[in-house]
């Protein structure tokens, strides 16, 4: 590995200390494994690590804390090509060429690592999907908006707040039974898609499996679903299954609100004490009204990204319209 930063030692040098030199990576015969991607990556590296609570756990691989992809910049490079010259797996997300500008999508990752192995055998690529799961959440959606930033409140959109402030037809407040399941199965062949086109890990069947627990958000999913992905990863690498409970929530930052009636739609009856009227956002209740409040005021300041934001995601808008009952 390439020595510590030179200059000061910041709190994102130490956070990621083995990364930039200041820890030693642990040396034993395991595989080391290097997971690259966003906050999804590393919350499925916590699980690969073996990062739990249970006395005498031990993975069967190693692992080093890096940063996301989209954190990453050119002065990270020593540091990131230091640590593929060792790796023996690479697990990654789908991330395109020049990503940000920058040499860091997967298929450049892996030519940089065996680069840096002198032109010897690259390391073993592990893709896994993105993964973006609806059907709890019919109404929520991501919007990227270049010089925009991001809404206040949650980083979130809702298909409703987009269509009042883009003054479009209004959707239904509540969805019908039809709706839900409609927009669930559009979540389902979109991530089955992308699953097939990167050959990434299946996933569907976790989400599906997972019912009322599969999402806090549409782009955070559940330890359980987060757990299967980890058992597969060690699976395709032909390693034993070495993944336990974290003891804790990942991806517990923000959760979003759940009808009961989108769980009965889903014939999650069950699991109804699951839903939630309110947002909670670092620990803090949040009331959808506030944020749909915000949210309105902040399209008025950015023209036109309600007006984007609907037409990206225009089927699931249709789906919601077409079979949708007002409350």
């Amino acid at each position: 590995m390439t020595g510590p930063p030179t200059g000061a030692v910041t709190g994102r040098h130490r956070h990621y200390g083995t990364f930039y030199g200041l820890e030693q990576v642990e040396q034993d015969d395991r595989p080391l494994l290097l997971v690259h991607g966003n906050c999804q990556a590393e919350s499925l590296r916590v699980l690969l690590s073996g990062g739990s609570q249970q006395a005498g756990h031990r993975s069967p691989v190693r692992t080093v804390r890096v940063p996301p992809v989209h954190e990453l910049t050119a002065d990270d490079f020593p540091h990131l090509h230091a640590l593929l010259a060792r790796v023996d797996v690479v697990v990654s997300q789908p991330v395109a060429d020049g990503y940000r500008g920058l040499p860091l999508g997967t298929a450049e990752v892996l030519e940089a690592a065996q680069r840096a192995r002198g032109g010897g055998r690259p390391p073993q690529l592990v893709v896994v999907p993105v993964l973006r799961w609806a059907a709890l959440h019919p109404f929520q959606v991501i919007v990227r908006a270049p010089g925009a930033g991001e809404p206040p409140l949650v980083p979130y959109h809702d298909l409703r707040t987009l269509a009042l402030a883009a003054g479009a037809a209004p959707l239904p407040e509540v969805p019908s039974a039809a709706a839900v399941r409609a927009v669930r199965d559009l979540s389902a062949t979109e991530l089955s898609s992308r699953q097939e086109r990167h050959g990434s890990l299946p996933v569907v069947d976790l989400l599906t499996d997972a019912g009322a627990h599969a999402t806090h958000t549409v782009n955070h999913p559940g330890n359980g679903v987060l757990i299967g992905l980890a058992r597969r990863v060690l699976a395709a690498v032909g390693l034993p299954d070495g993944v336990a409970d974290p003891g804790r929530t990942l991806l517990d930052s923000v959760h979003a609100p759940v009808l009961p009636e989108v769980l009965d739609a889903l014939g999650l009856v069950d699991q109804a004490g699951s839903a939630r009227p309110s947002w909670r956002v670092h620990g803090q209740d949040l009331d959808d009204d506030e944020v749909r409040d915000a949210h309105l005021r902040w399209y008025a300041e950015h023209p036109g990204v309600a007006e984007a934001g609907l037409a990206r995601h225009a089927a699931a808008a249709a789906a919601l319209a077409g079979t949708g009952r007002t409350a």
